[in-house]
């Protein structure tokens, strides 16, 4: 039988390490990177690629990748993925994972990193868009810090934001609405121009053309 996300999503040592991950991150004064982020990220990977009409067990993967992408948190946010994948191989290799489902979710894990990532296949390229648009006030832990936090106050600054698919056009925006009376455009800018890039990387290897529409205004 093949591994299933829910098998992952309800196996405790994986959420253990989810837990640890995140209280790490945590002490380092990093956003939320837990349970919320990774069940998002699984949501709008599968969600693309369900949509873009690659196969069930793709969309799985992408799924699976979503929830383990952030364990190698766990020992060290340098170099996160590359342990997360490790840890991600030996993981499902134990739960008898085929060996090609296996090097997908690893292969995918390893590369969501936008300071190593590359989009080499379609599960890669779906968890890189899915992670790095997830930007919203709720994953900011210290709503005091914002003033002196860049990190904080970007996330804090914005209302919303969404991912959204236009076939037709091939096209892949997202748009988001930010509060600038706590973070100008430009200090987004500051910290996510090279995420934003890697989005539009992973954007062409479906085809789509990434958008990034911020207030209203076209700015990819």
């Amino acid at each position: 039988m093949p591994v299933t996300y829910e098998q992952i999503r309800n196996d405790e040592r994986i959420n253990t390490y989810i837990r640890q991950a995140d209280e790490s991150m945590r002490a380092m004064g990093f956003t939320e990177h837990s349970f919320a982020h990774v069940t998002k990220c699984a949501q709008v990977a599968s969600g693309l690629l369900n949509d873009l009409g690659y196969s069930r067990r793709e969309a799985e993967l992408a799924r699976i990748a979503g929830h383990l992408h952030d364990i190698g948190n766990v020992v060290n946010r340098n170099d996160h993925a590359h342990s997360g994948a490790l840890m991600a191989f030996r993981l499902l290799d134990e739960l008898g994972m085929p060996a090609e489902d296996v090097a997908v979710v690893v292969t995918a894990i390893g590369n969501h990193d936008e300071h190593t990532a590359y989009p080499v296949n379609a599960v890669a390229a779906a968890l890189i868009l899915a992670d790095k648009s997830d930007v919203r006030r709720s994953r900011v832990r210290n709503r005091e810090g914002i003033r002196s936090d860049i990190h904080d106050r970007v996330n804090y600054a914005v209302e919303r934001a969404d991912l959204a698919l236009d076939q037709e056009a091939k096209t892949l925006t997202l748009t988001m609405t930010i509060d600038t009376t706590i973070c100008p455009v430009m200090e987004y800018f500051e910290i996510f121009t090279v995420r934003m890039l890697l989005c539009r990387k992973a954007a062409q290897f479906f085809g789509l053309e990434f958008k990034l529409r911020i207030n209203d205004a076209v700015i990819l």
